[in-house]
């Protein structure tokens, strides 16, 4: 963490300095804005503390709630979710309140007596455990509340202090192309807002504001979609499940264990132990309902469900003391036809302004833990995009991406709960009458064990695009596979010799990552790295100059960081090219925290394949995803892929002003600057 630079420190380093349009933000909606988001659900709050990393840029974020939210729905915190926050800066307090599942349990009716139940065997979960070939980070629950008060203390800490504007709903939404500010939104207020406002006869009821961009996080009966002409495509799969959050009396052994029950005829259940150790959520199989019944399974009451759970639960006890939430749901799986406001017909020529995510796009039963993380994963995809098109870094035909990519994400969710959701709502085979049919248990456990990276969150793979490219030099880093997220490593940062994971380094606040993965020769000694260092420091052509603002640090878009094969004790910074070592802030000051050296006990470039005689350049998105990789000896390759998108520094719209955050650069002097580029050693 980074904050000294601009000078001494002694606040909370999280906060930092408001920028733009954080100073002084007013507390009435604008009429005229850059973003309007819809909803303050896991998508839009996430949007929202990653657009308060562009303050040149005005975002207002509406909910028709009278405030924050109390008890979530979702609960479940896949791997990639994690990682997400780290990001974002408040993983480690999450993980300090959130339960963690390590193993999962599978109980089948007892073949002695199919009306009980009985341990059977058991799933480990990989995530985040020691030598896991999967992720460091690991499998938790937390309710979906918390998850929204961090980001909204995110949103509300960053440059751009963005907060909900709560009690204002959206009416009707229209689209005028061609002009400045296309989206034509009428807000309107909610009933029970704030006091005074409601006593105050001329508070406004409704206000219509104009915006360059709209995002519709509004749910699954989303207006925005509806706006746009969207429609969600799929099906009810006609089976219905309660579901609540309570404390329990038991005498069941795996209270604190994560656990599929599958009864003889009793249905089954999926038990999931809470945060803040005595809170359990049981998901409980109401059965198959006709389809001219769906409304009607909705009004069961809690006493049957909980009767239901007991009978599933026989031979142990199950004393339903509290009830802190319940509902009851049918189950369907359905994706909407478009993602954004752009005409099949109009691809290429138009580019979109209205975009919907979350459960706009999206609908699917909750057993399979993907609702939260996957809406989450939409906004971090869309966030960075806007962010890059409104400060004139990016051409708007990035946003083209979104829908491109978010898409083919969504549909095969769609697949995989469809999946999950017919094998947890299927009879049990029962091995005496196999002519009733059913699932046998063990083929439960099966699918989830061949299911972990795509639950986890890291089965996605984008395919090429103008972000993504074909992979021509793939073989050069094979553990970083193009289109996939950049999956961290272990090294030690060498100017204090701090073990530590590579891609914690990246924060949530739109930049790339560029990793130089140096080859054989040790720094000093020459090599591609060097010519490679000089070349991006130096050239006009090179991304990294083409780009820099006058005003703003060298790497404010494209932060660069090397990694080199030798012991960190042989590595001598003064004989490490300048791009590597930049000076930063007022006072010009050197960011020595970008070198780092291979750590011998886990050796990243024997854990991600990395080409030890050429090296390689992995470039990773704002959104942690490898974008490009590329051969240290031909850097013009780098200026090519970036000249799809990236615009010359002429054109952006960003604001000058010091930044105190971590990890991130702000302004320096003229003088820092320069030195920044032009002095190669010393």
């Amino acid at each position: 963490m980074q904050f000294h630079h601009h000078g001494y420190v002694s606040h909370d380093p999280r906060l930092e300095d408001a920028r733009g349009e954080g100073i002084d933000r007013p507390e009435e909606i604008p009429e005229e804005l850059d973003v309007l988001v819809v909803g303050t659900g896991p998508a839009g709050m996430l949007l929202a503390a990653q657009l308060s990393q562009y303050p040149e840029t005005r975002t207002r974020i509406i909910e028709r709630r009278e405030g924050r939210l109390e008890i979530g729905q979702a609960d479940g915190l896949q791997p990639r979710s994690i990682e997400t926050f780290q990001a974002f800066g408040f993983a480690g307090q999450l993980l300090q309140e959130a339960y963690r599942i390590t193993e999962q349990w599978y109980w089948r009716p007892d073949p002695e007596n199919r009306d009980h139940i009985r341990r059977a065997e058991k799933s480990l979960d990989s995530a985040g455990v020691p030598g896991s070939t999967l992720t460091e980070f690991p499998h938790v629950i937390c309710n979906q509340a918390r998850v929204l008060d961090y980001f909204a203390e995110a949103a509300a800490k960053g440059p751009g202090r963005i907060t909900p504007d709560y009690g204002w709903e959206l009416a009707d939404l229209t689209i005028e192309k061609g002009a400045e500010r296309p989206v034509v939104a009428r807000l309107r207020r909610t009933s029970g807002t704030d006091a005074a406002d409601a006593a105050d006869e001329s508070a406004p009821v409704e206000r219509t504001v104009r915006a360059r961009y709209a995002v519709g996080c509004d749910g699954a009966r989303s207006r925005v979609r509806k706006a746009i002409g969207g429609h969600l495509e799929g099906d009810s799969r006609n089976h219905a499940w309660g579901v609540m959050d309570v404390l329990v009396d038991t005498d069941f052994p795996d209270i604190r264990t994560k656990c599929v029950i599958q009864s003889g005829e009793g249905g089954n259940i999926l038990f999931i132990p809470r945060e803040g150790n005595s809170l359990c959520r049981i998901y409980v199989d109401l059965g198959d309902i006709p389809a001219d019944e769906s409304h009607a399974v909705r009004e069961t009451p809690l006493e049957e469900i909980i009767a239901r759970a007991q009978r599933i639960f026989q031979p142990y006890r199950l004393d339903v003391v509290d009830v802190a939430w319940w509902s009851v749901y049918e189950v369907g799986q359905r994706v909407a036809d478009t993602f954004d406001d752009v005409a099949p017909a109009d691809r290429g020529t138009e580019h979109p302004h209205v975009f919907i995510a979350g459960d706009a796009c999206h609908t699917h039963s909750a057993k399979a833990g993907q609702g939260m993380n996957v809406s989450m994963q939409d906004t971090f995809n869309l966030g960075w995009k806007l962010g890059a098109v409104l400060t004139g870094r990016a051409d708007p035909s990035l946003l083209d991406t979104y829908s491109l990519e978010r898409q083919v994400v969504a549909r095969r969710l769609i697949e995989f709960d469809r999946e999950w959701s017919t094998l947890m709502g299927a009879r049990t085979l029962d091995p005496a009458r196999p002519e009733l049919g059913g699932v046998d248990p063990a083929e439960v456990k099966a699918h989830y064990d061949r299911s972990e990276i795509q639950a986890s969150g890291f089965g996605v793979h984008y395919q090429p695009s103008m972000i993504t490219s074909e992979g021509e030099h793939q073989d050069l880093a094979a553990g970083y596979p193009i289109g996939k997220r950049f999956w961290s490593a272990p090294v030690i940062r060498v100017c204090d010799a701090v073990p530590m994971e590579l891609g914690h380094h990246a924060r949530a606040d739109g930049r790339w990552r560029v990793y130089a993965f140096a080859g054989p020769e040790a720094p000093g000694q020459g090599g591609a790295i060097e010519e490679w260092a000089r070349w991006v420091a130096e050239d006009p052509a090179s991304p990294y100059v083409s780009s820099h603002v006058e005003g703003t640090d060298a790497g404010s878009v494209l932060d660069v960081k090397v990694i080199w094969q030798q012991d960190h004790d042989l590595i001598e910074p003064g004989d490490v090219p300048a791009l590597f070592r930049p000076r930063f802030g007022p006072f010009g000051v050197r960011d020595e925290e970008l070198v780092h050296a291979a750590d011998p006990r886990e050796d990243i470039f024997d854990l991600r394949g990395i080409d030890r005689s050429r090296g390689a350049v992995v470039v990773v998105r704002p959104d942690m995803y490898v974008g490009t990789v590329l051969p240290l000896d031909q850097p013009q390759l780098l200026a090519d892929y970036f000249s799809a998108f990236l615009l010359p520094a002429g054109e952006a719209r960003v604001t000058t002003l010091p930044s105190r955050r971590a990890d991130v650069i702000g302004s320096p002097s003229p003088r820092a600057a320069s030195l920044a580029v032009n002095d190669a050693h010393d």
